[in-house]
């Protein structure tokens, strides 16, 4: 393990020691912990991002021509 050293304002030192103490650890395993957790999800989302561009693609249309884009945005002619 590496030891590093953090500079935080003091409102976000006070919570920490208070969370550390409210789990019964100490300050910097509450780091190391909170880094940790958003480190695997970072890690479960890019392998969830990777299975799902992955998959083929999908036609939305059923089968159906794509409607153009001068259909799409046909108005009515309001006189």
């Amino acid at each position: 393990m590496r030891n590093v050293t953090v500079t935080l304002d003091d409102e976000t030192a006070r919570w920490a020691r208070l969370e550390a103490a409210r789990r019964d650890v100490s300050v910097s395993s509450l780091i190391r912990h909170l880094l940790m957790e958003e480190m695997g999800g970072q890690v479960a989302f890019e392998g969830a991002m990777n299975r799902y561009l992955a998959r083929p693609a999908a036609q939305l249309s059923g089968g159906r021509k794509y409607p153009s884009r001068d259909e799409l945005h046909e108005r009515a002619d309001i006189r």
